[in-house]
């Protein structure tokens, strides 16, 4: 067996992220109220958007309930950490620019008064180059859709992950 790359739909990751943006999928849990649901949701789209998981425990990146994930599915830096050294089954990527991300990546916001990243809204839009305000986003935890990455005055740094493709097993 082999790892085939296929490529990532973005399409079906913006619009899963445009369906769900101000509800929830009943077939994940909610986690706002115990430290936040925006990973959670940014992994629900770009799951939307490869339809692959990596079941390796503990470094992969999958969700079967609220008890059966990996960190990576709910968690910040481990999705960060999963996306951006993957070699194995699922979508990798890596760290860009403001220029190098496209609707269906994520960025990952640290605010003011925080020592690590806190927030991961999917990128829904892009409206022109360089700018916060021409990046439009979806997320969870303080529910939005095409909200302006500029809106988010408190921010401290923005990290910009593009999703280059998926890897899948082969038979």
């Amino acid at each position: 067996m082999a790892l085939v790359e296929i490529p990532y739909d973005r399409e079906k990751a913006v619009a899963y992220a445009h369906r769900w943006a101000y509800f929830r999928n009943p077939e994940y849990f909610n986690f706002s109220g115990i430290g936040g649901d925006c990973t959670n949701f940014a992994s629900q789209c770009i799951f939307a958007g490869s339809s692959v998981m990596n079941y390796t425990p503990v470094y992969g990146w999958y969700y079967i309930s609220a008890d059966r994930r990996t960190a990576s599915w709910t968690g910040v830096r481990y999705l960060y950490d999963f996306l951006t050294s993957n070699e194995g089954t699922g979508p990798f990527g890596y760290e860009t620019t403001i220029n190098g991300v496209v609707p269906g990546d994520i960025v990952q916001i640290r605010f003011k008064g925080e020592s690590s990243f806190g927030h991961t809204p999917v990128i829904v839009d892009i409206l022109g180059e360089g700018r916060l305000d021409d990046i439009l986003i979806a997320a969870h935890s303080n529910d939005c859709d095409c909200r302006p990455l500029s809106s988010y005055e408190n921010a401290m740094q923005i990290r910009y992950i593009h999703i280059d493709a998926v890897r899948y097993q082969s038979v």
